[in-house]
């Protein structure tokens, strides 16, 4: 019995140490992470792109998840995103002849969700950029409604699964503030039953990718050919189908809908860290952070395999981020695509990733 309750005890040491060594490795990668991003922030506040609020607006969300959130660092790249708030409530800085008015929709939830986590933001700042959002949701009865493209004004009717996770995410993470609105002024919400209509629409139905999703129907990333009742094959990959089960969770769907589901059995059969499935290195970093937020919101914990074998995500996510991190506390992804040679952006989204393995 004695030899039992020993070998017990040894095992329960042994794990506890193991855990204690993971959490403070990750840590240790999430603090010379913050220490780059610190380094590398331009006098005035901005990171990377002053043209492009998002890019400090990210910076901004790690250093806060970093635990700088109260840092000088922190405090002049919020008042940067302040600055780039215009009259309408959006965030973006405008760009005249483009046809859109500078990704404003995506810039515009990126940094309320960011300004909302760091505490620096005016109530006024947060409701204003919340009536751009819900003003820049598509309406109508094509398959494009309810959905969010790059930009309120545009050229063309558009909207692709990305902005509309990013909108989503951003108004729900918000929503709180609803309640500090001024007596009398209209309240600002989205359609969130359009919002998932149109999510659920570039989902996979069957077929090998069936549960995953697509970026949208119409860019060459989706296919062209149609099944027997004449839907789009779309060409699901993993960062959408994650930002699907993101929006699916903000749309309060809970695990047992069929649609979650699904999504979440794609998401195990096609689960890695070593690539953005179906898609290689491209958006590799956005895979890590969008697959981290995904499957918190989710409750999820583990990812089962088709094989019965039980992956802990948050462990094994980690452990890829901290082999991939370079010595000078930076992450950058070879392949440039969507930004991400930008050591900068990387960097961030790779901290906003590991502070949700801890």
């Amino acid at each position: 019995m004695k030899t039992s309750r020993l070998v017990v005890a040894v095992v329960a040491a042994a794990f506890c140490a193991a855990a204690c060594a993971a959490e403070d490795g990750v840590a240790q990668a999430v603090a010379k992470g913050v220490k780059y991003l610190k380094a590398h922030q331009a006098e005035d506040g901005h990171f990377s792109d002053a043209q492009m609020p998002a890019l400090t607006a990210l910076p901004l969300w790690a250093l806060v998840r970093g635990g700088e959130g109260r840092s000088e660092s922190a405090k002049k790249a919020a008042a940067f995103v302040l600055g780039t708030q215009r009259p309408d409530g959006g965030f973006y800085v405008p760009k005249p002849g483009r046809g859109g008015s500078g990704l404003g929709n995506y810039n515009t939830s990126v940094c309320v969700s960011a300004l909302f986590e760091s505490g620096l933001a005016p109530t006024k700042a947060i409701l204003d950029a919340r009536t751009y959002i819900a003003g820049s949701q598509l309406t109508g009865d094509d398959t494009m409604a309810g959905g969010f493209g790059y930009d309120r004004v545009s050229r063309r009717r558009y909207a692709d699964l990305s902005n509309t996770s990013y909108a989503m995410d951003a108004m729900r993470r918000t929503e709180s503030v609803e309640d500090m609105r001024p007596k009398g002024q209209a309240r600002a919400d989205l359609n969130w039953e359009q919002a998932l209509k149109f999510v659920t629409h570039l989902q996979e139905t069957s077929g090998e990718r069936a549960g995953g999703a697509a970026y949208n129907e119409r860019t060459p990333q989706a296919g062209t050919s149609t099944n027997s009742t004449g839907r789009v094959q779309l060409r699901a990959y993993g960062s959408m189908s994650y930002a699907a089960v993101l929006s699916m969770c903000h749309a309060k769907l809970t695990r047992a809908d069929p649609r979650v589901k699904s999504a979440l059995e794609y998401c195990s059969r096609f689960w890695t860290v070593d690539e953005n499935p179906g898609m290689g290195n491209q958006g590799l970093y956005y895979y890590y952070d969008i697959l981290s937020r995904a499957l918190a919101a989710a409750g999820v914990d583990e990812i089962v395999q088709p094989d019965g074998r039980k992956v802990r995500w948050k462990a094994e996510l980690a452990a890829k981020l901290i082999s991939l991190q370079r010595p000078d506390g930076s992450w950058v992804n070879d392949n440039n695509r969507f930004w991400e040679g930008d050591p900068v952006l990387a960097t961030a989204f790779a901290v906003l990733a590991l502070s949700m393995c801890e």
